[in-house]
C-alpha cells in the first residue's frame, strides 16, 4: 500500500489508529494500569480539539517540512461528510488533517519522523 496513493481521510482513517496506539503505549509507560486512569489521560491526547491544538503547534513552530504540510492539507481539505456536537467544524478539519499526517507518516515508514513529532506532544 503507498501512502500517497490513497486519498486524506483514508490516511486520516489508518492515522486515528496508529495516533491512539502511540498515545496508549505512552500512558502505560508512565505506569498507570487502571483502566479508568488510562482512559482519562488517553482522552487528553485524543480529542479532536487537542489534536488539532497540537498541529496548530507544529504549523506555528514551523516543525513541519513542506511535504508534511500538504499532506496535513490534504486530510484537512477533505469532504467530510459528518459533524460532531462536542467540536467545532475547523478543529474537526484541522484534527482530520492531523491524523492524515500520522497515517502518512506511518504507511511511508518514516518511524523516525513519526516518533520525533510524537515525542513533541508527549513534550507540550
Amino acid at each position: 500500500m503507498q501512502a500517497n496513493e490513497l486519498n486524506g481521510l483514508s490516511l486520516a482513517y489508518i492515522g486515528d489508529a496508529i495516533y491512539e496506539l502511540e498515545i496508549r503505549k505512552y500512558i502505560l509507560s508512565l505506569g498507570y494500569r487502571k483502566v479508568n486512569d488510562l482512559h482519562k489521560r488517553v482522552v487528553k491526547f485524543t480529542s479532536g480539539a487537542k489534536q488539532a491544538e497540537f498541529i496548530h503547534y507544529f504549523l506555528e513552530n514551523n516543525i513541519l517540512t513542506e511535504e508534511e504540510i500538504s499532506i496535513f492539507k490534504r486530510g484537512r481539505n477533505s469532504h467530510v461528510n459528518t459533524s460532531r456536537k462536542n467540536i467545532n467544524i475547523q478543529d474537526y478539519l484541522d484534527a482530520t488533517g492531523f491524523e492524515a499526517l500520522i497515517g502518512y507518516l506511518y504507511l511511508s515508514g518514516n518511524n523516525e519522523r513519526l516518533n520525533s513529532l510524537m515525542n513533541i506532544i508527549f513534550s507540550i
